[in-house]
């Protein structure tokens, strides 16, 4: 467990980063929960904004778990195949709507527990979609969470659920759901894996993984 000295660094981190990014939310688009389980699932090793253009179209011709579960795996592939992965993520599509047609009468369920034992759906994705979707805090440990999980001295480890259990215990519950977005928007605009920008980093002082040559 984390001392109240390291709970409270790691609180003043994101508390700099609400203020420098006060209007967050996921990048995936998504109108209900069924779609942003869909675009998540895309997401996997692949960009917000290229399963964005995807989903833009995919969304239009598939509109229930039944849609899904209808067409024949081919055609989904053909439909999702700019994504990466598309014959593995076709299946694990298919596969997590045939669970909530028979399990959940056709709904995504609106709990973290039950999120995380569909087909094809890990912590990752269910923490997404119980946070943007649902308001259930939970924190989604992408890899820019886990990069800088790691340079901010948050802890020591490349394994996401360390990392997730980790930020909850150094994070007050109210801070879960946004937490992530902050690091994810600090990894895009100022830490940048090759090339982190410390010079203009508002937590740099606080940061034991800065450049000091910066």
């Amino acid at each position: 467990m984390p001392d109240q000295k390291e709970k409270k660094r790691a609180q003043k981190i994101l508390e700099i980063l609400s203020r420098e990014y006060p209007e967050v939310k996921s990048a995936l688009n998504f109108t209900n929960p069924f779609e942003l389980l869909i675009a998540t699932i895309l997401s996997a090793q692949c960009t917000d904004q290229r399963v964005n253009i995807v989903t833009e179209s995919l969304f239009k011709k598939y509109k229930t778990p039944e849609d899904f579960v209808a067409v024949g795996s081919e055609e989904l592939e053909k439909d999702i195949f700019s994504t990466g992965f598309y014959k593995q993520k076709a299946k694990s599509i298919k596969k997590c709507c045939e669970e909530l047609i028979s399990k959940h009468n056709g709904e995504v369920p609106g709990d973290f527990e039950a999120l995380n034992k569909l087909p094809g759906v890990g912590r990752k994705t269910a923490s997404v979609v119980a946070g943007n979707a649902f308001g259930i805090p939970a924190i989604p440990v992408d890899t820019h969470v886990k990069r800088l999980s790691n340079l901010l001295g948050f802890i020591e480890s490349e394994d996401p659920e360390k990392i997730e259990y980790r930020l909850r215990e150094l994070l007050p519950e109210e801070q879960w759901i946004n937490a992530s977005h902050w690091l994810i928007m600090h990894g895009r605009n100022v830490c940048v894996a090759r090339k982190p920008k410390c010079g203009i980093c508002p937590v740099a002082d606080l940061c034991p993984g800065r450049n000091t040559k910066i």
